[in-house]
């Protein structure tokens, strides 16, 4: 058994700047991530990161609001403000700390436009700002000495009396199930977007925490909000940033027309990603599209600029397609990129288990609504990161115990040996591609009743599958056949909440765009969806939107 003051769990950019925060406020911190740190999905970002800074004239209260109406009015206000007024510290702070950002010919640090800003304030690293943070706050935490955990794998939290104390992990390594008891536990495991296809998320990107959370008693919030990122490559979903736009890319139809200019006149292609991906997708319903393809033109920017700002989208449309793209446009389309929904969380990180904080793509704080802002997701994980290792911190003063009970670890231990045991039958990946191919047929950029009633069925026909699929590899050091399929397991319950929250609302808002209910609802639906384990099925609930200064008004770009 291993017993720490704070156990994180995951080691993308809001677990490790978590990690870095616990560590400078005296706790005995351990990070637990099932790949190597700089593995985490976290390295995908390419952006950038907002922050309003007053040196250039801009405004952290200007930054709440583009975040609040890109939310479509869904955020949370008083957590939006908190992001935005905090946001130019941290940045700071992470130059400090020795991220590199790109600078302007005057040393000052240099900011691209994004999506639903009305300046740019988009700071950045080319296009691995992800990677160049995530590389930073792991040397953060190798020189602070934080214990880490590498290619272990959480099956169960360890919950006693209603209060979470630490985890049931697997070590990869050794093949051994193992407790970890901790006076506090931050949730940071990331998102699920694995669990559609195409989408722009690595392999490892499941939901565990979302999952973990769940069935231990936590509400997932908002999970119908699944962002689709506008430009991703045709055929694979490999993501081509944002930054590509914010640098002054088209959007072109197979016709060579701009159609932005119809949906949004005034930001163009630099309107909020569902409003652009709506777009998209309707010109490709329309059959303006290129094998269920639109274009993104590069060709004016010129060679200098790509290669200075842009230079990794070069290497994919090289790599993929074989195309320069300072001489041809590439072919891209809406793909699933982003979980807005997750762990009901307030400003500092606390869910409704005590003892149990969560910050990143698997919380929600609730800062993106109905739809995030791009380059708003890294600044999430650095604002709450360090938030809930702060709260954690105070937490963990008034805990006399570890817990003691190893019921738990039996228990696991028995699950999987179970898993293990079952007769040869289905394989997980099977499952696995059918769950993905229908959560994004069903909930997709568009959605209707019937499809999402559809997808829904699909989950609980995955459920019965679960219980028919094993594990070839009967052997635990190392044993990826069983990591995918506890994976698998994760991915279905975060499904279901998904599909439940979706069939909940019932207007048009954000990312959630039903055909038939096209129009937003404030008098009915200006309220969170929440969805609750309820024994062997969910339950669903709303909850109030927090409004501090900004009404809600007709949303137009």
């Amino acid at each position: 058994m291993y017993e720490h003051d704070v156990l994180i769990i995951g080691a993308g950019l809001a677990g490790l700047r978590a990690a870095v925060e616990a560590e400078k406020l005296g706790l005995n911190t351990a990070v637990l991530s099932k790949v190597h740190p700089v593995r985490s999905h976290s390295c995908a970002a390419q952006g950038g990161i907002n922050a309003a800074l007053g040196d250039r004239g801009d405004d952290w209260e200007d930054h709440a609001y583009d975040t609040v109406k890109g939310s479509d009015f869904l955020g949370d206000q008083d957590a939006i403000e908190v992001m935005a007024r905090e946001a130019g510290d941290d940045l700071i702070e992470l130059e400090h700390m020795g991220v590199v950002f790109s600078r302007e010919e005057s040393g000052k640090l240099l900011a691209r436009a994004f999506g639903g800003q009305r300046v740019p304030r988009t700071f950045f690293v080319g296009a691995i700002t992800g990677s160049a943070m995530l590389h930073v706050l792991y040397e953060q935490a190798i020189k602070n000495d934080v214990r880490i955990y590498e290619e272990w794998f959480v099956t169960s939290l360890i919950i006693e009396d209603s209060v979470c104390h630490g985890a049931i992990a697997f070590n990869m390594h050794t093949g051994e199930m193992e407790t970890i008891r901790a006076k506090a536990v931050i949730m940071a495991a990331g998102g699920a977007g694995g669990g559609f296809e195409p989408s722009t998320n690595a392999l490892v990107c499941t939901g565990d925490g979302l999952a973990l959370a769940w069935n231990a008693g936590a509400p997932l919030m908002d999970m119908e909000m699944v962002q689709y990122h506008p430009t991703t490559l045709a055929g694979n979903g490999i993501l081509l940033s944002e930054g590509a736009r914010g640098e002054g890319a088209y959007l072109l139809n197979s016709e060579g027309d701009r159609f932005m200019e119809k949906y949004a006149p005034e930001f163009m292609e630099l309107a909020s990603r569902d409003v652009v991906s709506r777009a998209e997708q309707i010109e490709i319903n329309e059959g303006r599209s290129v094998n269920g393809n639109v274009f993104l033109d590069l060709r004016h920017l010129g060679t200098a600029l790509i290669e200075e700002r842009l230079g990794y989208l070069q290497e994919v449309a090289m790599e993929f397609r074989g195309i320069d793209l300072a001489e041809t446009p590439i072919e891209i389309r809406p793909g699933v990129h982003y979980i807005m929904g997750g762990i009901k969380t307030n400003v500092d990180g606390a869910t409704a288990i005590p003892g149990l904080y969560a910050a990143g793509e698997c919380a929600n704080v609730s800062v993106h609504g109905g739809n995030r802002l791009g380059a708003n997701s890294l600044l999430d994980t650095i604002v709450f990161g360090r938030r809930s290792a702060a709260a954690a911190a105070k937490y963990v003063k008034t805990v006399g115990t570890f817990g003691s009970s190893d019921e738990h670890l039996v228990g696991e231990i028995k699950r999987i040996q179970t898993l293990l045991d079952r007769p040869t039958g289905i394989r997980w990946a099977a499952v696995r591609n059918e769950l993905a191919h229908s959560m994004t047929e069903g909930i997709g950029v568009f959605r209707d009743q019937a499809s999402m009633k559809t997808a829904d069925a699909k989950v609980d026909e995955m459920r019965a599958k679960y219980a028919e699929v094993s594990v070839e590899n009967k052997g635990k050091v190392y044993n990826t056949d069983l990591i995918f399929t506890l994976e698998l397991d994760y991915m279905i319950d975060v499904a279901k909440t998904i599909t439940q929250g979706a069939l909940m609302r019932k207007e048009s808002r954000g990312a959630h765009a039903r055909t038939d209910l096209p129009d937003r609802d404030d008098e009915n639906w200006l309220k969170h969806t929440n969805v609750f384990k309820d024994g062997d099925g969910v339950r669903t609930e709303t909850s109030d939107v927090t409004i501090t200064r900004w009404q809600p008004v007709e949303r137009v770009y």
